[in-house]
């Protein structure tokens, strides 16, 4: 396989999990989260990373067997030798774009998980002032409203 078709199926895979995580950025950004939604995406976007490992595995391969070193700067001599270093780079920056929407994502779920902790954490302390009298009925109590009719 040539070294430009990998390139092209790496970019596939990667605008692919790009859309992926634009979707994923949206729905965790929403008022209320679809956990199904987001464990669609995950799914998918876990096909998509397994397919770009085996095409990157295989375009390494390919690298080394043409006797270029297995870094950066020999990724770089082998695309322009092969002609195709305009989609070496333009693969670059696709992996940057995913690498960023992924953080931003990251972030967000970490947004999330902090607000749901504070309300867990609200929750708890007011369930810990509530005292009950023997007839079962919550005691007023300062600050709080007297909801006993």
């Amino acid at each position: 396989m040539s070294l430009t078709k990998l390139l092209n199926d790496q970019q596939q895979r990667l605008g692919g999990i790009i859309e992926l995580l634009k979707q994923e950025r949206s729905l965790l950004a929403g008022a209320e989260i679809e956990s199904k939604a987001l464990a669609e995406i995950a799914e998918r976007k876990q096909m998509l990373l397994a397919k770009l490992e085996a095409s990157e595995t295989l375009r390494l391969g390919v690298q080394r067997r043409l006797g270029y070193d297995d870094d950066a700067a020999g990724a770089k001599q082998a695309a322009a030798d092969a002609g195709c270093d305009q989609a070496w780079l333009d693969t670059l920056e696709m992996t940057r774009e995913a690498q960023r929407l992924n953080a931003l994502n990251g972030e967000l779920v970490a947004l999330r998980m902090e607000q749901n902790t504070r309300l867990l954490d609200f929750i708890h302390q007011a369930a810990e002032k509530t005292v009950y009298r023997s007839s079962g009925r919550v005691a007023a109590q300062t600050g709080r409203i007297n909801a006993a009719v």
